[in-house]
């Protein structure tokens, strides 16, 4: 089909980066279109180019200029939709923009949309955990079903799941198990299958995984039960897919600014002066796809975290990656990430407020 109306789509190139993350989220299309100011084509960029361009260091403030491609296939102005059809699957592309004889864009080309699949990738969620650093707030109630919002965060992170089609569910639990169980059932009010991983002790972040009952099939998602977030887990899977990895972690943007002026030094002599440097880093967001063998790893009834297991997968030269999140993320691990969640809820979670 053909999309006419791009102004929403657009971008310029001193547009920054975040400002194409806006426009590609809200379209659902997975592009931006970059224009000069008189509408003519310069690039397009994707979900791909934007954490393509994280991974290579891009800030989400440097324009999208620099993470854009400078020459996208496009189709003729008037060109049928046998034709464009055609050139979509001769290049594997989703979605191709027209322009006129002077560049400028008229139209999006989209190929139909297919229905929505199910995926048989088996998701475990890491719920058994203590949540002490929450204090009194978890006394009585595990962290994963306390509310943010009208519904317990585990509920928002199941329904994310099923939302993209992923139906099997295994949830590592011990503290409060019973509630967590009782709530969830074996997850036919989700139209999912729950099954759940009882720890009798504490078995670290991935130390549940060597209480699955049998290897799974297909390449396997884990996640903490303690994060909220907007990630589209079909894009990690695919972008896992295509790198060939063992594993790939999901990683998450993190500045932390000097409050001083930073001094640079060769010996006594002063060779530069920064001030409030702001020092970027990839922190692990929680999140993790992992082949079914990487299972082998893992110490059956003992105490292990997930980074214990993608440190051996690199001492073994076994590939891990990584898929940064630009979307909305959040831990909710102290009180102040709980009312920082709690506060903007209704904002990112907007598609299912009301009741459970």
């Amino acid at each position: 089909m053909f999309i006419t109306d791009t102004k929403r789509l657009q971008v310029a190139p001193t547009d920054e980066i975040r400002t194409a993350i806006l426009a590609i989220d809200v379209n659902e299309l997975q592009t931006a279109l970059v224009v000069d100011a008189a509408g003519r084509l310069l690039g397009i960029v994707t979900d791909g180019d934007v954490r393509r361009g994280l991974l290579r260091g891009a800030q989400l403030s440097d324009s999208v200029a620099t993470i854009q491609n400078e020459a996208p296939l496009t189709a003729p102005a008037g060109a049928s939709p046998q034709y464009v059809d055609a050139l979509m699957q001769r290049s594997s592309l989703f979605r191709i923009p027209l322009v006129d004889e002077a560049g400028r864009v008229v139209a999006l080309a989209v190929a139909l949309p297919r229905p929505a699949a199910l995926h048989d990738n088996l998701v475990v969620l890491m719920a058994g955990g203590l949540g002490t650093r929450l204090g009194e707030l978890t006394r009585d109630t595990p962290k994963p079903l306390l509310n943010v919002g009208p519904h317990p965060i585990l509920e928002t992170i199941v329904e994310g799941f099923c939302r993209q089609g992923f139906r099997r569910f295994a949830i590592s639990v011990n503290y409060r198990a019973e509630m967590i169980e009782r709530y969830f059932g074996d997850g036919s009010r989700w139209g999912a299958h729950i099954t759940y991983l009882r720890e009798d002790r504490r078995l670290g972040t991935a130390g549940a995984l060597g209480l699955l009952p049998a290897l799974p099939q297909e390449t396997l998602l884990v996640m903490n039960a303690d994060v909220l977030t907007r990630v589209d887990y079909r894009r990690m899977l695919d972008f896992h897919a295509a790198t060939g990895a063992a594993a790939t972690m999901a990683v998450r943007d993190y500045s932390q600014e000097v409050p001083f002026g930073v001094v640079e030094l060769s010996e006594e002599h002063v060779t530069q002066l920064v001030e409030k440097p702001v020092t970027h880093y990839f922190i692990n967001a929680g999140i993790y796809a992992l082949e079914p063998e990487c299972l082998e790893l893992v110490p059956a009834g003992e105490y292990y975290d997930m980074t214990s297991l993608l440190v051996e997968l690199l001492h073994n030269t076994r590939k891990v990656s990584s898929f940064p999140v630009h979307e909305y993320w959040q831990d909710v691990g102290r009180p102040a990430d709980l009312s920082q969640a709690r506060e903007v809820y209704s904002q990112v979670f907007h598609d299912r407020e009301g009741p459970a």
